[in-house]
């Protein structure tokens, strides 16, 4: 690995853009360099997949944080040109009856990485110290146990070889509720203004106490939180991916392009003809209308 895989002075947009032009006037990064600079480290993700993969490496990461924090729009970014067999996202929903009755770390295990597996849990176990703490969907006894046994299932995991991430993204009373208020208006993204969503709205103080009382437990040497400033999607999108690059020891290598040979001239297949086949309807455009097809 290069001495500086991830920020290379050469390509960056740190490096060569000057701040005047790189950023707005309010301080956000402008819409073209922080394309430029994902479509960089979305390849560098890609880089690491490919030594995950070869080397047979497991790794875990862990998104949590308040609702709207951007958890979802990271991931989202990580795994776009990442492979899904190699790169796995797990949100898990509300347990069932069964999954209540078990231990409860049972149902994570499940998902747990193979070698050469890359596993984002989009919210994680540590649902039972928030969600679970402020709605009271748990019994003090479990919560208090909770506290006890995630540092040490940690470490266990840890000592098998996985390599495990957790970052906590956090924003503002007020631009979580600018989110929501957004939410609420636009009908494409309407659906992630839940019922819990709303209820979290409400109990912003009694969030803030859960997250501090869970970092003072489980913030340790061997697994510590990563904070990310998540006040602007863009930044935190950038400086997580960054990070998380930054803490894999992994190494350049992707194969040189290929020089293709030409493809066969296919001069012995006849096609069927072209109204034989049940072709969707060209709304947009239009359909073929020759064998070429």
């Amino acid at each position: 690995m290069s001495d500086h895989p991830v920020l290379p002075g050469e390509e960056s947009v740190l490096a060569t853009v000057p701040d005047e032009k790189l950023y707005k006037s309010n301080g956000t990064i402008k819409r073209k360099h922080y394309e430029r600079e994902l479509e960089r480290l979305q390849e560098e993700l890609v880089r690491l997949q490919m030594w995950v993969k070869e080397e047979g490496l497991r790794v875990v990461v862990l998104f949590d944080g308040r609702d709207a924090a951007g958890k979802g729009g990271t991931i989202h970014r990580i795994t776009r040109r990442t492979s899904s067999r190699v790169v796995k996202v797990v949100a898990l929903g509300t347990p069932t009856e069964r999954e209540q009755s078990q231990w409860y770390f049972q149902r994570y295990v499940e998902h747990l990485p193979a070698a050469g597996e890359v596993v984002l849990f989009d919210r994680s176990w540590y649902n039972r110290a928030t969600v679970e703490r402020v709605m009271g969907f748990c019994t003090d006894a479990e919560y208090e146990e909770f506290l006890r046994s995630a540092p040490e299932f940690e470490r266990m995991l840890q000592r098998s070889g996985i390599v495990l991430l957790k970052y906590w993204f956090s924003i503002s009373d007020e631009e979580q509720e600018r989110r929501f208020q957004k939410r609420s208006q636009d009908p494409k993204r309407r659906w992630k203004l839940s019922p819990m969503d709303l209820e979290a709205r409400d109990r912003w103080v009694d969030y803030s106490k859960a997250k501090d009382a869970m970092f003072e437990h489980t913030d340790t040497d061997d697994s510590p939180w990563y904070v990310v400033d998540a006040e602007v999607k863009k930044h935190a999108r950038l400086n997580c991916i960054t990070h998380l690059l930054g803490q894999i020891d992994y190494e350049d290598t992707m194969p040189e392009p290929r020089e293709l040979p030409p493809r066969e001239s296919g001069e012995d297949y006849e096609r069927p003809p072209i109204d034989s086949q049940r072709w969707v309807p060209a709304v947009y455009g239009s359909n073929p209308t020759d064998v070429d097809a």
